[in-house]
């Protein structure tokens, strides 16, 4: 039974990781988070020490270390800008990591923490949880099947709506969260890159708070893609749900349905790293780089490639 430690257990993705720590037969020993509304561990480990101040927190993972009970793992499920000191810190006590994505919000990051894992003899793990999706895995084989000359034309459209506490938070500042493509598209890059193969080319057609859009060449496609939490660019056949959504991926004008099949995703991405095959800090490189040139990109206008959705948004 490998010994836990969680930072962030009051976010929205956290309770994911309870419930992988505990399916995985592991134990949850002390959890950290500013926010002390995290009821949530009650139904997985109501016996967790827990702290609201890092400090506190820190104090207690080393003095486990001195008494000869050294935490094996760090799950780190934090804001964006804090994931790569909370890595930091794990890996100086020579404790594993498995962090939430976006992993890191700058490529430099990479090299530093690659510097702390050979000095301090730590691992970082990734949860990269859509490269075990089945549709996903089924695509990449289907790409790899293809002749080697095939690029395939995809369209990539994901809106998901967010009210004005967003904006408020730190998800809404840039140097925080990484702006709308790096929070909520992080992902989406690095399932293009696991298909599609090697980043070729990199264009941004448009960017603002809300809503980001663009072109990707890779090595095996040409992408189009539109990314919004403005509920104003939504169409008409949107979700109804908790929050208005609409996700789409097109390849050669055929839909990937991938909307089911996520719930054990975590689990499974637990089981993988506990065997000692999860995802590290180089398989997080090429969407790190994408969306660090997409924050930073001179804006195209007049777009040869332009997403589909993007003239609503130049002609509001």
């Amino acid at each position: 039974m490998k010994k836990f430690a969680l930072i962030g257990a009051g976010g929205y993705i956290a309770p994911r990781h309870l419930r992988a720590i505990k399916d995985t037969g592991n134990t949850l020993v002390v959890a950290m988070d500013v926010n002390d509304s995290v009821g949530i561990m009650d139904s997985h480990f109501p016996d967790a020490e827990f702290f609201t101040e890092f400090e506190q927190f820190e104090a207690f993972v080393e003095d486990q270390k001195l008494k000869g009970e050294k935490l094996d793992y760090v799950a780190i499920c934090s804001p964006n800008y804090l994931h790569a000191p909370h890595m930091k810190f794990a890996l100086k006590n020579g404790i594993n990591v498995i962090c939430e994505k976006p992993l890191v919000l700058n490529s430099t990051d990479l090299n530093m923490l690659s510097e702390y894992e050979q000095k301090y003899g730590a691992k970082v793990n990734s949860i990269l949880q859509l490269r075990l999706h089945p549709s996903i895995i089924a695509l990449r084989d289907k790409v790899e099947a293809a002749p080697a000359d095939k690029v395939f034309d995809v369209d990539l459209t994901y809106l998901t709506s967010r009210g004005k506490w967003y904006l408020k938070s730190w998800k809404g500042v840039d140097q925080k969260s990484g702006g709308v493509a790096t929070n909520i598209g992080v992902h989406f890059y690095d399932m293009l890159h696991f298909i599609f193969g090697d980043v070729v080319k990199n264009e941004v057609h448009y960017r603002d708070e809300k809503t980001v859009s663009g072109y990707l060449e890779y090595k095996r496609a040409r992408v189009r893609w539109f990314l919004s939490i403005d509920a104003n660019n939504l169409p008409e056949n949107a979700v109804q749900g908790e929050k208005l959504t609409y996700r789409s991926i097109t390849i050669e004008n055929e839909e990937l349905e991938f909307s089911g099949g996520f719930t054990d995703l975590h689990t499974q991405s637990y089981q993988r790293i506990l065997e000692g095959k999860g995802y590290g800090l180089e398989e997080n490189r090429t969407a790190i780089e994408t969306v660090e040139v997409i924050r930073h990109a001179p804006i195209i206008e007049n777009p040869a490639n332009p997403h589909p959705f993007l003239a609503k948004v130049l002609n509001k």
